[in-house]
């Protein structure tokens, strides 16, 4: 019989999007092909702590949402980096546990997305789903991915960036002229999930909304609020990325916040493919695949596209971990692109085992 191959489920983490990951692993672990995979469930609390979960009980209140969190009754772990094949101990008694052969990161927002938990896997030599260090940390920061696609002429909407230091010295009026006048949007620069964000309509509501997006980040952006279609496009692969069929996400809130994501079953609808013409969404699938390129993606990303009332594409960000929930758009566009749900996941896992055997083949020694 064939030994199945051991893949770590990392979830949780330091990071407001906490909730939202465990609600992604919770999906993935139920879908994975455990005919295939072995699977090991990875929980990290809001402190740091690492958990080796129970399958039967990872995780408390999965009925509610608002409620939901990760059940750390369980035994404390640790990973040591470079120990030779037995990456994970317990913290108890420093015994081993069975090394894994790949790590699905279900994280997402900071130290999961960012790229802090994608350098510690290669410190330790495990290989994992989803872009590596640079990918991950270029696709997190709003502000340089923007810099980056700019830079690669790729359409973004135009910005402004701050930080926490010069907060006290904002104008909104000044800020509005140069953005081209209200609403803004407000955003935490290292953040996802809608979390921290904010529209301003008017100056009155400037500086309570910039306060609590720097509750978040240290660094925040501001950009011009546009009337426009929400599209999105999921990509998947390595050297050679494919995009999905393009979805379009109509909100029924005032824009599309973290509530309406993941809470409100009735917040937004999605509609898959979009209503589009065969020749845009053939547009949206490329500069998908373009911007997944020139942030130095891998793996799997969500590009999100403001399509604007002149039928004029911005990129408006790259979620490069996007939710797999139970209605996040990534695993319903490939579901309607022909690949199921689990199906995705074994083909994310083979990719970064694809990757990590083509890395390994890599000198690392010089010849003198």
């Amino acid at each position: 019989m064939t030994q199945k191959i051991h893949v770590g489920i990392l979830f949780g983490g330091r990071s407001a999007e906490h909730e939202v990951s465990i609600q992604s692993a919770r999906n993935v672990y139920e879908a994975i092909d455990k005919d295939k995979y072995a699977v090991s469930l990875i929980g990290i609390d809001k402190q740091g702590r690492w958990y080796l979960n129970d399958a039967s009980r990872f995780l408390l209140e999965v009925q509610n949402p608002r409620l939901l969190h990760l059940n750390e009754g369980n035994q404390a772990i640790a990973l040591i980096p470079g120990d030779s094949g037995q990456e994970l101990v317990r913290t108890s008694d420093l015994s081993p546990l069975p090394a894994l052969d790949v790590v699905f990161p279900v994280m997402h927002g900071t130290y999961g997305e960012d790229g802090a938990v994608q350098g510690l896997l290669k410190m330790a030599d495990i290989p994992f789903v989803g872009s590596g260090i640079l990918g991950s940390a270029a696709g997190m920061d709003k502000d340089l991915m923007k810099r980056l696609l700019r830079e690669a002429n790729i359409p973004t909407p135009r910005h402004l960036a701050f930080g926490l230091h010069q907060q006290e010295g904002m104008n909104p009026d000044a800020i509005a002229d140069q953005l081209g006048g209200y609403p803004l949007f407000v955003k935490p620069a290292n953040l996802g999930s809608s979390v921290g964000i904010h529209k301003i309509r008017n100056a009155a509501e400037f500086a309570p909304a910039v306060a609590d997006a720097f509750r978040y980040d240290r660094k925040i952006i501001l950009e011009k609020g546009l009337t426009c279609r929400e599209i999105e496009c999921a990509v998947l692969g390595n050297e050679h990325p494919q995009a999905s069929v393009p979805g379009e996400v109509i909100v029924n809130a005032e824009f599309y916040d973290y509530h309406a994501k993941y809470i409100d079953d009735q917040g937004a609808t999605l509609s898959i493919p979009a209503q589009i013409s065969p020749e845009l969404a053939t547009q949206v699938q490329a500069l998908a695949i373009r911007t997944f390129q020139v942030l130095n993606c891998e793996g799997l990303a969500r590009v999100d596209f403001f399509l604007d009332d002149s039928g004029d594409l911005w990129v408006n960000e790259v979620n490069t971990l996007p939710g797999f929930t139970r209605i996040s758009m990534y695993p319903k566009l490939w579901g309607a692109s022909g690949v199921g749900y689990t199906e995705l996941i074994d083909r994310l896992l083979q990719l970064a085992l694809e990757r990590d055997a083509v890395e390994k083949s890599l000198k690392t020694t010089c010849d003198f």
